[in-house]
């Protein structure tokens, strides 16, 4: 990319649909040269496109608003993966060193299996992490150690494999915009929100969405385990829809009122809504812990499965859209017995826009920066 150049991203959230175009160093850290959201409607299902024409017609729109807030135009975008089929799985790879000693070549002949295996039934989309061990031995930096043979652990990360389908019908054949390439959500979002230290030290880091939750637990800096639990934001909201609310009064209140850990308030005798039931407060608290409490069974169970229940220094992250319900650290914290910290992209990672590294929903699309390289500019042809 030209210094002059910027990449252009989009999220295709349950909930919204969320752009920035931006720029990133040699250091690696971002410059925003502008960003947009709009209502994705009913057009994203948990992350994956249900209507191709509404979607399209939504990322269309939200392209011309960032090139009218830019005074640029985009001729292609990056385009996160997402969806509650992703998941990681392990692959592992041998190779016999006659020369005695690693080299950069068989460590490149190692990812280049990892990268072209394709599993039964999935795709390959993403190799998250790898470990290596040398006459096995764990071994960080191989390259130059001595050895008879090396293995190469790696934690791919796979899905069901039409994910893409419908993306290029809806943005390749509905809009002008070509598709510059793929960005696997989960890691994009622990690219800006996580350090090196949580990694290491083992985090239970969780993306709170309007449509799924995902899971990713790391240890000793390797992506251990990640999937997709299809219960996110809008599952509490349609919950308080029971209460004889729309669901868009619904999600209003559970933005102003709700809370995480139950209350002793009364009931709100004036409604927020005209001519809209009165609210019980307690009441619509307990419907909100009633449906984070299953969420919550099913993070220790995924937390189990890892391997790495008790192990976990850094304790729980969260970040998304959905972290943003009141008290959802303190519950989550009382419930799983661990530290919780709210994460967004860390600012040090981007050198402008604040509005934007405060706000956990967009921590995915700015992650998505730091692995989108390529000149997204549309130059006219004179």
């Amino acid at each position: 990319m030209t210094s002059s150049g910027f990449t252009a991203v989009i999220d295709l959230g349950t909930s919204k649909i969320k752009g920035v175009m931006g720029r990133r160093n040699d250091s690696g850290v971002i410059s925003v040269i502008a960003s947009g959201s709009i209502d994705s409607g009913s057009s994203i299902r948990r992350g994956v496109i249900y209507n191709i024409e509404q979607a399209g017609a939504n990322v269309h729109k939200l392209v011309r608003m960032l090139e009218n807030s830019s005074d640029r135009k985009i001729g292609r975008v990056y385009v996160s993966l997402a969806g509650q089929s992703l998941h990681t799985m392990e692959f592992n790879e041998m190779r016999p060193l006659p020369a005695g000693m690693v080299t950069e070549e068989v460590v490149s002949q190692l990812h280049s299996v990892a990268e072209k295996y394709q599993p039964d039934m999935k795709r390959n989309y993403h190799v998250a992490d790898v470990e290596y061990y040398i006459d096995d031995k764990p071994e960080r930096s191989p390259v130059g150690v001595t050895g008879s043979q090396i293995e190469a652990g790696f934690e791919l990360i796979v899905g069901r494999p039409n994910l893409m389908n419908n993306i290029e019908k809806s943005i390749s054949a509905k809009t002008e915009l070509e598709i510059a390439g793929y960005v696997v959500g989960p890691t994009a979002v622990a690219a800006i929100a996580l350090t090196d230290e949580e990694k290491e030290l083992g985090c239970a880091f969780l993306d709170f969405g309007a449509g799924t939750t995902t899971l990713s637990v790391y240890k000793e800096g390797i992506l251990r385990r990640m999937v997709v639990i299809p219960f996110g934001g809008r599952n509490i909201t349609r919950d308080i829809c029971a209460l004889n609310f729309t669901e868009n009064d619904a999600e209003q209140l559970k933005i102003k009122f709700g809370k995480a850990l139950e209350t002793h308030e009364g009931p709100l005798f004036t409604s927020p809504f005209s001519s809209k039931p009165d609210v019980d407060l307690a009441e619509l608290n307990k419907v909100i812990v009633m449906r984070l409490d299953e969420l919550i069974a099913n993070i220790r169970e995924q937390i189990s499965l890892s391997g790495y229940e008790g192990q976990l220094g850094a304790g729980v992250i969260i970040t998304g859209g959905a972290s943003l319900l009141k008290n959802l650290d303190l519950y989550l914290g009382q419930k799983l017995k661990m530290a919780v910290r709210k994460a967004s992209a860390r600012k040090s990672m981007v050198n402008n826009a604040p509005e934007l590294t405060g706000d956990p929903s967009f921590t995915l699309v700015l992650g998505m920066l730091l692995t989108a390289v390529d000149d997204c500019e549309r130059h006219e042809v004179e």
